[in-house]
């Protein structure tokens, strides 16, 4: 269901390296290194991006580089010395290009995602924040911001279910245990949503935040204690933004689909 954004827009780099030609071996270097990162030669690019570096140490864009070529090589759960080694390579990266430029977004939101990935949810919270402060429309960071809430809220809920050997499906609403609940998750509820709402205000078609949207209303359903009519009303508000995310991903096939034919 996790749907995260990528550390780092690495086509937009791309697209800024692959016109650099015969401008001396910084350029060769960072030329080379995007071409084997494109064909997933890591350890190739890494050394290139390292050559770049060596030779203009000042680059951010060198730094960039080699930043997403280690995070893409970071697996999100998986508990080792060199997969670890992967996610702190990638943050040293972006740290070096902040300590130059505090306000590199693409630095600020490739912390964040990696500290999500590795689920420093506080920590992936701040550096998304510091990413709004610098742009405040930006509908990923809202996003990422609102999956962290919910999935700090479910964690919550499952835990008690699981005390209270409850099913998934099971309703919380009149049980005593739902007051404890409504502490825990009340506030963290109404930041999710507060942040898919400003996602979608920015992006209206925006279907993963609409998906998560009704995972948020299902989360405040179990809070809504000994009030059965706004717990079936947060339900019904949950199926209405299935069915809006499931029409959306439909419009947004069949529009892809034409696109196609059309260039046929």
């Amino acid at each position: 269901m996790h749907r995260f954004p990528r550390t780092l827009s690495f086509l937009f780099l791309v697209g800024v390296a692959v016109n650099l030609h015969g401008q001396g071996s910084f350029q060769e270097e960072l030329n080379q290194g995007v071409q084997a990162y494109k064909g997933a030669r890591y350890d190739e690019a890494t050394q290139h991006f390292r050559n770049a570096i060596a030779l203009d140490p000042q680059s951010l864009q060198a730094h960039l580089y080699l930043a997403s070529t280690f995070a893409q090589q970071y697996i999100p759960g998986v508990k080792n010395a060199e997969n670890n080694h992967f996610a702190d390579a990638a943050i040293s990266e972006y740290q070096a290009v902040l300590e130059v430029n505090p306000q590199s977004v693409e630095s600020l939101k490739g912390i964040a995602s990696l500290d999500l990935q590795s689920k420093k949810f506080e920590e992936a919270k701040s550096f998304f924040r510091k990413a709004l402060d610098v742009d405040a429309n930006d509908p990923e960071a809202y996003y990422s911001i609102g999956v962290i809430a919910w999935t700090q809220t479910y964690t919550k809920r499952m835990s008690l279910f699981e005390k209270l050997h409850l099913k998934p499906d099971q309703a919380l609403i009149n049980k005593p245990e739902c007051w404890e609940l409504l502490s825990a998750n009340d506030a963290a509820v109404k930041n999710g949503m507060e942040m898919f709402t400003k996602a979608l205000e920015l992006r209206p078609d925006y279907d993963d935040a609409m998906a998560y949207m009704n995972l948020m209303y299902r989360e405040r359903a179990n809070i809504q204690c000994n009030d059965s009519s706004s717990y079936d009303s947060d339900l019904g508000a949950a199926n209405h933004w299935v069915d809006l995310t499931l029409s959306t991903k439909k419009a947004k096939s069949a529009k892809a689909d034409q696109s196609t034919q059309e260039t046929k």
